[in-house]
């Protein structure tokens, strides 16, 4: 596995992930749709926030599982945990430094039919 840094737009919040880049996804889901992100999974043990604790907020809704984590100064979605898969994070790919997304296929996940009756991821 490489380790690769990520960090929002203002560089309050610095993380690292130790991952292979694989399973881009992005969803439909009414949170998803909205913040555009690219999303790849990685296990907790995997990833380390480097700098930023007292910056991030956070945003849950629905069965308020799942945990989504943003910077309170530019607003960037930097990662979160997820509801489906306990001990998984998803990270936001774009947030990551010196990865190109623009070769890498993107898997879309339909996620809207899931949170029509639970919290999506």
């Amino acid at each position: 596995m490489t380790k690769y840094n990520g960090s929002c737009h203002c560089g309050a919040i610095k993380f690292e992930i130790e991952a292979e880049l694989t399973n881009f996804r992005t969803c439909n889901c009414s949170i998803c749709k909205k913040k555009n992100a690219v999303m790849m999974s990685v296990n907790e043990t995997d990833f380390k926030l480097l700098q930023g604790q007292e910056h991030l907020a956070l945003y849950q809704w629905n069965l308020k599982i799942a945990k989504h984590h943003f910077c309170k100064i530019c607003g960037i979605y930097t990662f979160h945990h997820t509801r489906s898969i306990p001990g998984v994070m998803g990270v936001n790919v774009n947030c990551l430094d010196d990865v190109d997304l623009s070769h890498i296929p993107i898997k879309y996940v339909d996620g809207a039919s899931l949170s029509s009756k639970t919290d999506a991821d």
